[in-house]
């Protein structure tokens, strides 16, 4: 059933407003200048002026789900403070719903993974990537796939005649999986797939209602510490990072409508990703916090720098989707998916980049 949420928060007097309340003041400074003291002048200026430069602010829908999220952490960290972006939390939903409602803009932002995005965007729908997300690390994975000690379960080719867990179809624990089990001879045909929310695979794993669990942080850290369970690799092993940038999008018709706002939001996340870069420890802290575990069991982050995207893993992505039937070859370009035009630091990259070397002619 489709979900409905409250569109907007009410905003400030919008900028055609503020210019006329602007005008009307100073022509009322202008009059009483005579009878008021100079002070008392330039004080009614201030107000003015202050008001004037007042922003109107967007509230954006977005997601209140129990996860390591940049918008969190750009909000706790005060990165949309002075900015025309404000989040509206809209309550929790599913993995599997995101995308799509970010499609008809009943939340206006969401990270999914890539192939989500241009499955939809094959089938016409009005979304699109303006941001990177996680970076794949040896020791930052995007995703780990475990089992049980006693399972017997130790290469690709156990995995047949098995049920595995993950968290939606259509993502990276889906076409990562099948591409890398199939590179190793696997017949993917006679592997079972249920869909399982990552918080609850550990569980699922430990009780036996699966063979197999792939987990993405942060319950994959509470998972490798379990001593009843067995790590098998994690998707660095699979495809070295390619296929692990979940980044952010955002619904066409919200981007046209607010270009500052968008560009507001991808700086403050942008910001956060760098921080957690630079704060691996206290970003865990407060991962922690949010979701009420233990810290020791929070493993490390890892976001692209500066949230910039680039075209190798989109292009890893639509390989897949076409090889898989999922979506016509050549019906989905690289450039149909993303854009960087609201990313300031992607545009400072490209200035850096096309400045000539010291003492070359330019």
């Amino acid at each position: 059933m489709k979900a409905s949420f409250t569109h907007r928060r009410p905003r400030v007097a919008g900028v055609a407003g503020l210019s006329a309340l602007a005008a009307s003041a100073a022509i009322a400074v202008a009059l009483l200048g005579g009878c008021k003291p100079a002070q008392e002048q330039t004080q009614a200026a201030s107000n003015v002026n202050t008001q004037s430069s007042r922003q109107e602010i967007t509230y954006f829908k977005y997601p209140d789900n129990p996860a390591f999220d940049l918008v969190y952490l750009a909000d706790k960290l005060g990165y949309f403070d002075g900015t025309s972006m404000r989040p509206k939390y809209v309550g929790k939903i599913s993995a599997p719903q995101i995308i799509p409602l970010v499609g008809t803009g009943e939340i206006d932002f969401g990270t999914r993974m890539v192939p989500l995005v241009i499955s939809a965007i094959a089938s016409g729908t009005d979304i699109k990537v303006v941001s990177a997300g996680g970076e794949t690390l040896p020791d930052a994975p995007h995703m780990k796939y475990f089992t049980r000690k006693d399972s017997g379960i130790r290469g690709p080719k156990d995995f047949e005649g098995k049920t595995v867990a993950f968290n939606s179809f259509g993502a990276c624990a889906e076409f990562v999986t099948k591409k890398y089990l199939s590179q190793n001879g696997v017949d993917v045909s006679k592997v079972n797939w249920l869909v399982v929310p990552d918080n609850q695979s550990q569980q699922a794993l430990v009780t036996k209602n699966v063979d197999i669990a792939i987990i993405h942080p942060p319950f994959s850290g509470s998972a490798e510490a379990d001593p009843q369970l067995h790590k098998l690799w994690s998707d660095w092993d699979e495809d070295r990072g390619l296929g692990g940038m979940a980044p952010y999008s955002v619904n066409g018709a919200f981007a046209r409508a607010h270009p500052q706002a968008v560009k507001d939001f991808v700086t403050a996340i942008a910001r956060a990703g760098n921080w957690v870069n630079a704060h691996p420890d206290e970003a865990r802290k407060l991962t922690a916090e949010r979701l009420g575990i233990d810290e020791k069991l929070v493993e490390r982050y890892a976001y692209v720098k500066d949230l910039v995207v680039t075209e190798a893993p989109i292009q890893y992505y639509i390989d897949i989707l076409e090889q898989a039937g999922k979506i016509p070859k050549g019906k989905v370009a690289v450039k149909d998916v993303y854009t960087n035009e609201f990313n300031p630091y992607a545009k400072q990259a490209t200035a850096v980049a096309t400045v000539p070397p010291k003492g070359n002619p330019s």
